[in-house]
């Protein structure tokens, strides 16, 4: 038992030494979420005002295409033909 203490005796004094207001500041700087949070709600309000979420086209597959229609039908409306929905 008294090696033990020895031992936490000489480690509790060099930890006199270091500087906890810095240690501190550094553990709260790696868990500061604040600038990927802010990205999020940016990307997040950025597809919400995206045309294809606002007028929300009608997708369907015609023949091997994908087809994005805003509107009723061909005729009357507009579409977008493309080998996936996002191209």
């Amino acid at each position: 038992m008294d090696n033990y203490q020895a031992i936490y005796d000489a480690v509790r004094s060099r930890m006199g030494y270091l500087d906890t207001s810095y240690l501190v500041d550094r553990i709260v700087q790696c868990f500061d979420y604040s600038s990927q949070i802010s990205a999020a709600i940016q990307s997040i309000e950025i597809h919400h005002t995206s045309p294809h979420v606002l007028m929300r086209p009608k997708l369907s597959i015609d023949g091997d295409q994908w087809c994005a229609l805003y509107g009723e039908n061909l005729q009357d409306g507009v579409a977008g033909f493309g080998d996936s929905p996002d191209g």
